[in-house]
């Protein structure tokens, strides 16, 4: 599977598909778009990223990207981009009528959503930590899902919404106290 250090390669194989199909894009509009796909704003950031020397030892850790597992892909995009707000990065199926596999992301958060069995079980729970929860929180309520109206909870040292979604999936965002 690639990672960011072959953005490069991916940006030229977007193009030369896309130029296969008669449709046209510049190599730094191609590589704006692989950036935007590993969840950075631009490619200078990502860039930069590329170009960062490795820690010491050579190991390290980049963001965890969980897979979540659904069944229905009208119903994951109603509560995944319509109640929570995120954006989707990119699609893929294996061809027509073939399980989803697309990536979903919002402020930094990226989780991959998959209709294909034996990626992630159903009834699967994540923590994600965040800022600003208050406010995601009135956002949610704002929505007027017809199937959650998800709380804020204080936790003693950390304030938490949970959200599940139509598939039994939790997830716990947080926000630790200052």
């Amino acid at each position: 599977m690639r990672d960011f250090r072959d953005a490069k390669a991916m940006a030229k194989a977007m193009r030369e598909t896309l130029a296969a199909r008669n449709i046209e894009i510049s190599h730094s509009e191609a590589l704006e778009i692989v950036a935007r796909q590993f969840g950075v704003e631009t490619w200078n950031i990502l860039s930069a990223k590329i170009e960062a020397k490795p820690p010491e030892g050579g190991i390290a850790f980049e963001q965890a990207v969980p897979i979540v597992r659904i069944f229905d892909v009208a119903k994951a995009h109603e509560f995944y981009l319509g109640f929570l707000g995120f954006s989707v990065d990119w699609e893929h199926r294996y061809g027509e009528n073939f399980p989803l596999y697309t990536q979903v992301s919002r402020g930094g958060l990226r989780l991959h959503l998959s209709e294909h069995a034996g990626d992630a079980t159903p009834g699967g729970n994540m923590v994600v930590y965040m800022a600003g929860i208050r406010a995601f929180q009135k956002e949610l309520i704002g929505k007027d899902y017809r199937y959650m109206k998800p709380g804020l909870e204080d936790e003693g040292s950390r304030l938490e919404v949970t959200v599940t979604d139509p598939f039994q999936n939790r997830i716990r965002f947080m926000e630790l106290k200052g």
